[in-house]
């Protein structure tokens, strides 16, 4: 049967133009080897309009009844991908079929290399429609809500042999180019089916990748190939800018530079993208103002629960050198009646998110002003959603949830399912329930706002809800809040760039 299973694998190779008829004994033979088997005994004729999971099922089980493997979840990923890729072409075959397509339009480029990725399985489309995702309406547009159900947990025993593993420093981090090709261990990914494209930008050498889990259309990484640290700078906006020229259809944008506010991966010089359209992009400008200096520039600030500004040109050099100027200006600004400070004991911190897109020939960047600043009170960061917030959403929030995507913890798929079910008993009930403790208080409010809370409208409530939580986790991320005060404190700092 093991063979059977290996040539719909095959099957499924050439019918996706992965592999060619030409390559055909060369992989068998080569999976052979990866599963030990030395006989081929099957007919070369077996079709199968299964998904990659579903023939990739049983090779996996196979290869842990065997002792090929350790039966663990870091065993399984790290061989799923070492089959994916033998039938992964060379990068010089991934490259040329996608100049190929840029020839005709960077959207059929785009196009043909994200479904390549999926078709791979790099992209683990399978795992990502496990995500639960809906949407939630409020007075700054349509929201996107998501938990995070893709990834699969941690195995105590991959954790373990992590932990025993002798440190190795090659690859560097997940994002230097040596990850193409790499064959993964008990603490890093297996990345054989991984074929980056390059590109450039900011005079140097990029490249761009998909996300193996990402959580919007086309979800990109273009990264340095060099690995330098993130640093949010004037020549920031001439690299988004070079990959927005690259590809106009694409967003793109950056993680702020500093702890708390910034991204997980602050090591490596590193922007997101793809072909999606979130809600802050299309929020309105509901202040506008003059930037003096930049005559060809327009500003504004936008309707946003962050305190976001938006700039934007036809002149591309124009706007990125008034960028510049609001991030140096942001970067040393401070202003204690918004408990603003630039920096303490010789700590900066502040910073911008910073996100470019190009609208009909014109770019249009936003920033968002950031700030990690802590206190006693407040150690995970003021601007950062309050503790009352935690037991939904307590992660820093990044590039993704400042657009206005809640990524959600996994956990919560499971530990929401089962409060629900506690809350259809009733209030009395849920108040004597000891599990879930940090979801009850939030629960019997939930409870009391909606007397009508059944079974039929249970799951719509809770999703609501869970979308006005992550509302106010973005209202308390904003430096400047969105009440007379704030708006005044707002306008005191474009009062400093506008001149």
């Amino acid at each position: 049967m093991i063979c059977e299973d290996l040539q719909k694998l095959i099957d499924y190779a050439l019918k996706n133009h992965l592999i060619q008829s030409a390559d055909i004994y060369v992989i068998r033979n080569r999976l052979m080897e990866a599963l030990n088997i030395s006989d081929w005994e099957c007919s070369d004729a077996i079709c199968s309009d299964k998904s990659i999971d579903e023939i990739l099922k049983p090779i996996i089980e196979y290869a842990c009844e065997h002792g090929i493997i350790s039966d663990t979840a870091n065993s399984r990923d790290l061989f799923d991908t070492k089959l994916m890729g033998i039938l992964t072409p060379m990068p010089r075959e991934v490259i040329s079929k996608f100049n190929g397509y840029y020839c005709i339009s960077p959207e059929n480029a785009t196009e043909w290399y994200y479904d390549f990725s999926k078709k791979l399985n790099y992209v683990r489309a399978g795992r990502i429609e496990k995500d639960m995702k809906w949407t939630y309406d409020c007075e700054y547009g349509t929201l996107d809500i998501t938990i995070n159900c893709s990834k699969p947990e941690k195995d105590p025993r991959d954790i373990a042999a992590a932990g025993a593993k002798k440190t190795s420093g090659y690859p560097k981090c997940q994002l230097c180019p040596e990850n193409a090709g790499f064959s993964g261990n008990a603490s890093h990914p297996a990345r054989q089916n991984l074929r980056p494209v390059p590109l450039r930008a900011g005079g140097e050498n990029w490249q761009f990748q998909y996300s193996p889990y990402g959580y919007y259309n086309e979800h990109c990484i273009v990264f340095n190939e060099k690995h330098i640290p993130m640093v949010i700078d004037r020549s920031v906006f001439d690299k988004l800018f070079d990959i927005i020229d690259y590809l106009p259809h694409y967003f793109v944008g950056s993680n702020a530079d500093l702890p708390i506010v910034g991204g997980s991966i602050l090591s490596h010089e590193h922007f997101q993208g793809g072909n999606y359209e979130f809600a802050m992009a299309k929020a309105p400008i509901e202040t506008e103002f003059e930037m003096i200096a930049y005559p060809e520039v327009k500003a504004g600030i936008v309707k946003w629960p962050m305190s976001v500004i938006r700039v934007s040109s036809a002149n591309r050099e124009e706007l990125a050198e008034c960028c510049g100027n609001i991030l140096s200006c942001w970067r040393s600004y401070s202003d204690k009646s918004a408990g603003i400070y630039a920096e303490t004991d010789g700590v900066p911190h502040n910073t911008i998110t910073p996100i470019a897109r190009k609208k009909d020939g014109i770019y249009e960047c936003d920033l968002v002003l950031r700030n990690n600043i802590t206190t006693e009170e407040r150690p995970l960061g003021v601007f950062h959603p309050n503790p009352s917030l935690h037991h939904i959403k307590k992660e820093n929030i990044g590039l993704i949830e400042v657009m206005g995507l809640a990524v959600l913890p996994a956990r919560l798929a499971k530990e929401i399912a089962e409060l629900k079910e506690v809350m259809l008993k009733g209030i009395d009930e849920l108040e004597k329930y000891s599990g879930l403790s940090e979801h009850i208080q939030w629960a019997v409010k939930i409870l009391c706002k909606y007397p009508d809370f059944s079974e039929i409208n249970a799951d719509d409530i809770i999703k609501h809800e869970i979308g006005a939580v992550f509302e106010e986790v973005l209202s308390d991320a904003g430096v400047f809040k969105r009440d007379e005060k704030g708006r005044a404190s707002f306008m005191r700092f474009v009062e400093k760039v506008i001149v």
